[in-house]
């Protein structure tokens, strides 16, 4: 039985998003560079202090709706069924579990708005990485403790494919959003993109045929 959160956490949370919220909406209008953390703070009444008990800076809570789905995917992993099926298989469910956790349509919004904010940021793209880094050394520190893993390349690999396709299927639907974005639509360019991993493997490399004459 899941525990209701008390009333001290949900003012916490309450402030957490406001803060998201806020911050997201004056990047969209000002760009990340024109807007400082002072201002962020201001708009929703709080303290630095208090900001710096959510987020380690600007580029953290830009990518909060990003990085929230990832500690979903931890907690996740942590209770997945281990079956015996292939790793990248797993991993995929787990991730569309994830989504299907957090991602409502007001969190399709912010995402679109953080990943829009990401192409155009480079302090955002290099925070975006840290992170990833991180995640990915937790999510074989979680494979490794649950499942009998080989200690070689695999798991890491089977890892670095589901990032690859998670990134492939967001970028091809923050291309193709519109207002309002759909959660759903995402998770369905999950699954095509990891469908299409084994075939990327064994693509041929084959030269162009050559057209016309000399």
């Amino acid at each position: 039985m899941t525990t209701a959160p008390s009333l001290r956490e949900r003012k916490k949370q309450r402030t957490r998003q406001a803060l998201i919220d806020t911050a997201l909406a004056l990047f969209g209008e000002r760009g990340f560079g024109g807007v400082t953390l002072d201002e962020v703070c201001a708009e929703v009444e709080v303290s630095k202090r208090t900001f710096f008990r959510y987020f380690t800076g600007k580029e953290a809570v830009a990518m909060a709706p990003l990085e929230d789905l990832w500690r979903t995917f931890l907690d996740e992993l942590e209770t997945c069924p281990a079956d015996g099926r292939p790793l990248l298989g797993l991993l995929e469910s787990v991730l569309l579990a994830a989504l299907d956790r957090v991602a409502d349509e007001e969190w399709a919004g912010r995402a679109l708005r953080s990943y829009r904010l990401l192409q155009v940021t480079p302090s955002m793209d290099a925070h975006g990485l840290h992170f990833c880094e991180d995640t990915l050394r937790s999510v074989l520190d979680v494979l490794h403790r649950r499942l009998d893993l080989p200690d070689d390349a695999r798991p890491r690999l089977a890892g670095d494919m589901l990032v690859a396709a998670w990134r492939h299927a967001l970028g091809g639907w923050a291309s193709a959003a519109v207002e309002p974005p759909s959660a759903t639509g995402l998770a369905a360019r999950v699954r095509d993109a990891v469908a299409a991993l084994p075939g990327s493997l064994t693509l041929p490399a084959a030269p162009r045929a050559e057209t016309g004459g000399r």
